[in-house]
């Protein structure tokens, strides 16, 4: 049976069981959006949603609360998303669970979250006495947001989207902290850096921060989003190369961080910045 956004927990009132329980999973087929941006053969990207968990706690066998972080990497073209909300509702119920071991935990993760995502994923856990050995940074690039300009549309528009066809290619990092979009479902705002690395004809900077501001208003998942930006400037500016990687500030204990390639590169840093 094929979910829809509007079927799932978000804006409703939710029970917050504190008993394992993997059927909380709400999964949703990437397909539907990526209909609408026309992809509907072979994807022009391929990449990773980042997604780190902060709120785990689970119990252990004699009793004594467990905490960590957990990190999970589930591949772009996986069939499913998985709704946020269910997600931490299905993190929760760890909560009065008991476990033999950070295994046991790890075990049920990458099974469960595999079925929910359609496809491996991978999980990994920082425990609490390695909380200090995580970092923090910012995304590298030649900031956007330096630019004064004016702006009066806030729906993204791809015509602000252009490039230098006639002159040399260049590569280069663009960075922007003035991404903001809303949940599809509640209308609520979601608030993200992200950059766009890219080589070929240089892209215009004016019209690329403009269009990146046109997010808004404008309601989708931060997958969903990510992959619009990253087509629309692939059909507008026809870079050889192109990245584009967005850091989410978290919404109940969990950010989603997407990131999509046309180009084969090192994964990038999960490295957690001032507003995460």
């Amino acid at each position: 049976m094929t979910t829809t956004a509007d079927q799932s927990p978000l804006g409703k009132t939710s029970a917050y069981q504190t008993q394992y329980a993997p059927e909380l999973l709400f999964p949703i087929p990437r397909q539907g959006k990526r209909d609408e941006l026309q992809l509907t053969n072979t994807l022009p990207f391929f990449g990773v949603d980042i997604w780190n968990a902060y709120e785990l706690s689970w119990l252990n066998m004699r009793g004594k609360p467990q905490v960590a972080i957990a990190t999970i990497m589930a591949p772009a073209d996986s069939p499913n998303i998985i709704e946020s909300k269910s997600f931490k509702l299905y993190l929760n119920s760890f909560n009065q669970t008991r476990l033999a071991n950070d295994e046991a935990l790890l075990s049920l993760l990458r099974e469960d979250l595999s079925n929910g995502f359609g496809a491996p994923v991978q999980v990994a856990l920082t425990l609490q006495q390695n909380f200090s050995t995580l970092k923090m940074g910012e995304l590298d690039g030649l900031l956007l947001d330096r630019l004064d300009l004016d702006v009066d549309l806030y729906t993204p528009s791809p015509a602000l989207l252009s490039a230098s066809v006639d002159a040399a290619p260049v590569e280069e990092k663009l960075v922007s902290h003035l991404l903001k979009s809303n949940c599809l479902v509640t209308g609520q705002p979601d608030w993200a850096s992200v950059q766009i690395h890219y080589v070929g004809p240089q892209i215009d900077q004016e019209g690329l921060l403009r269009y990146l501001i046109g997010f808004r208003e404008h309601n989708e998942f931060h997958e969903q989003c990510v992959e619009r930006i990253f087509v629309d400037i692939l059909r507008q500016c026809t870079p050889q190369k192109l990245a584009v990687y967005a850091r989410y500030t978290r919404r109940g204990g969990l950010d989603i961080n997407p990131w999509r390639t046309n180009f084969t590169s090192a994964r990038p840093p999960n490295v957690r910045n001032a507003r995460q």
